[in-house]
């Protein structure tokens, strides 16, 4: 039986500040999860805490490529050695942000060990890159660029640590929760990259959106695969407290549905939890919804 253990990787070096002069608060997001004793519920094993770089702008400017490439390259090559640890252990890590940024370390790990796949649960492509600046914007919060970076798209610092770019093949990525109108979808799929909205998830039904997506992760050639979860996913009705709350998106009871399948799979290696950001939610209500699904997916008996 896999072991799961809880790594707190509590970096905000991805996201554009909330305000200037402030920080976003989705470092706080292991530490409010924990609070809810997600390690009890999980029935982990404590993976400690891989410490992020300080958040600081410094002199970057627009243009000037993605806003702490360095502190995320460093970050991530930590982060990856601590997760590769522990999947070549047979542990299952549970890695808490953070922003979207912490899954170059986790993919990073990945790639070191084989061929990995990744099931990406995101409201949003996150496929931002210097070819597609036209449609998307310039490059600068790696958090909206999290799909480019894995495949290889994007400066070589970020998606090329050791050489080892594309940490993840374009056809072993399956982005799941879209919203229907997220403007990355054309492009991906002229690449090949299978993404999934909210409204054909609803038509298919998540269980067998899920199933289909298993279709290949769970299938040789790949020798696994590993969930991102972002919270802006879900719903701002049942969740505002992330940095773009965009309608549209998957009710609780969805997303669980969509999630499980994936996570029973034994070849599943770990996910990541990422961008739901505790100064944005007062009343701790997202804290207490994000530990209450994990713990139906993912706790051990």
């Amino acid at each position: 039986m896999r072991r799961n253990v809880l790594i707190d990787a509590p970096s905000n070096l991805g996201l554009r500040p909330p305000a200037p002069g402030a920080v976003p608060g989705c470092s706080k997001l292991a530490g409010a999860l924990r609070e809810q004793g997600l390690l009890r519920r999980l029935g982990a094993l404590e993976g400690g805490v891989v410490v992020p770089p300080r958040y600081a702008l410094g002199e970057w400017r627009e243009g000037d490529g993605v806003f702490h490439a360095a502190a995320i390259a460093g970050y991530s090559v930590r982060l990856a050695r601590r997760v590769a640890g522990h999947v070549r252990s047979g542990d299952f890590p549970v890695v808490l942000g953070g922003d979207c940024s912490i899954l170059l370390g986790a993919v990073l790990a990945l790639r070191r060990l084989g061929r990995y796949g990744v099931a990406y649960l995101d409201g949003h492509g996150d496929f931002r890159h210097p070819g597609n600046a036209d449609v998307s914007g310039p490059v600068g919060a790696a958090a909206g660029e999290g799909v480019a970076q894995i495949t290889g798209r994007g400066q070589p610092d970020l998606t090329d640590i050791d050489g080892l770019r594309p940490y993840v093949r374009d056809e072993d990525v399956r982005i799941l929760g879209v919203r229907d109108a997220d403007e990355d979808q054309p492009e991906l799929s002229r690449l090949g990259i299978s993404c999934t909205n909210v409204g054909e998830i609803r038509r298919r039904g998540p269980e067998a959106v899920a199933r289909a997506a298993l279709g290949h992760l769970q299938n040789s050639p790949l020798d696994g695969f590993w969930i991102h979860l972002d919270a802006d996913v879900l719903d701002p009705a049942v969740m505002p407290a992330v940095d773009s709350p965009d309608p549209g998106g998957l009710s609780a009871s969805e997303l669980r549905a969509l999630l499980a399948p994936l996570a029973a799979s034994p070849r599943c290696v770990g996910v990541d939890v990422t961008i739901y950001d505790p100064d944005r939610d007062p009343t701790g209500a997202g804290a207490v919804l994000l530990a209450g699904l994990l713990e139906g997916v993912f706790a051990q008996p």
